[in-house]
């Protein structure tokens, strides 16, 4: 049996967002139910968030932010051999959302398949594309993270209404003469595994943020400082740190207890909501596109929600 020799290591070529054109404001909110500005901000700290429009599906929303990564990175597209997408939304769980998006973007017979860790999915496939590009199994891996969170929230429930929206955000892994995406550090906490849920195809997302926000900020540092650790890198080196954007007050407690002082945190969540598995990328995406960040910065991303389930890696800015 031959064996393909692998990359030695891998990297993030490009990154690429989509976000829907329609924004929903806290005032606009305050109009359908009983909250206003104030009353959110100071409990997720979001402004406004963008939702897709009934016609616009997450496949949509992937192939938007797929294309922009792919035409960033310089390649074509019959250079990508494998696509992952990391969503919780999909209306319908056949066919998966791989397959669909590497067609709608001519990607040819590419290896594809989708991964559900809900708000850490884009990590737990960037970590996959990762290992599958240094083994040989992949070649060029278009990673996405897309999510369409609108269609599963009660808009007469402030406790999720106020806070999930909807976006895409993608990357290009390709091989590297040395590592230059960490190791991941992935784990779950199945015994709270009823704290975010759907209970079946007719029912709304149902959160437990007390539950949710106290795993957060108490369980979640440790995780980061050893991603850190395993990548050799000192908190203090990290240009950014782009963790979920799930709650403001829940980013400032983590980036406050991880130590990276002179880290750039990624705070999207005030204008785009939280977006589950999409919201890394997204983030990242467009902190780069605002030159915040600089090509050859060590960032470090951190995936958290559902499952519950967690994963991050220190990577190295395209």
């Amino acid at each position: 049996m031959k064996i393909m020799n692998g990359a030695p290591g891998a990297k993030i070529l490009a990154f690429g967002h989509y976000q829907p054109s329609k924004v929903v404001t806290n005032a606009d909110l305050s109009a359908t139910m009983e909250t206003n500005d104030e009353w959110i901000q100071s409990r997720v700290g979001i402004k406004e968030r963008r939702i897709a429009p009934e016609g616009e599906s997450e496949i949509d929303l992937a192939v938007q932010a797929g294309g922009k990564a792919l035409a960033a990175s310089g390649l074509a597209v019959t250079d990508i051999d494998l696509v992952i997408v990391a969503t919780c939304t999909l209306e319908t769980q056949i066919p998966n959302a791989a397959g669909r998006v590497a067609n709608r973007l001519g990607i040819d017979a590419p290896g594809a398949f989708d991964v559900n860790t809900a708000c850490s999915g884009f990590c737990y496939a960037l970590a996959v594309a990762n290992d599958a590009v240094r083994a040989g199994s992949a070649t060029n891996v278009l990673v996405i993270g897309t999510e369409k969170l609108s269609q599963w929230i009660d808009w007469t429930d402030r406790a999720t209404a106020v806070i999930f929206a909807d976006g895409a955000g993608a990357a290009v892994v390709g091989p590297s003469d040395t590592p230059r995406i960490g190791p991941v550090v992935w784990g779950s906490a199945g015994d709270k595994s009823d704290a975010i849920i759907i209970k079946d195809r007719d029912s709304f997302l149902h959160q437990e943020g007390q539950t949710v926000f106290r795993w957060a900020t108490t369980a979640l540092h440790p995780v980061a400082k050893e991603i850190c650790e395993r990548a050799g890198v000192d908190p203090a080196d990290l240009a950014a740190f782009v963790p979920h954007q799930a709650n403001l007050r829940i980013i400032e407690a983590i980036a406050r207890k991880l130590g990276a002082d002179n880290a750039v945190i990624a705070k999207d969540i005030v204008l785009a909501g939280n977006t589950s598995a999409a919201s890394i990328p997204l983030a990242l995406s467009r902190m780069i596109e605002r030159g915040e960040v600089r090509s050859g910065d060590l960032a470090l991303l951190l995936g958290f929600g559902a499952g519950l389930t967690y994963a991050g890696q220190v990577i190295e800015i395209p």
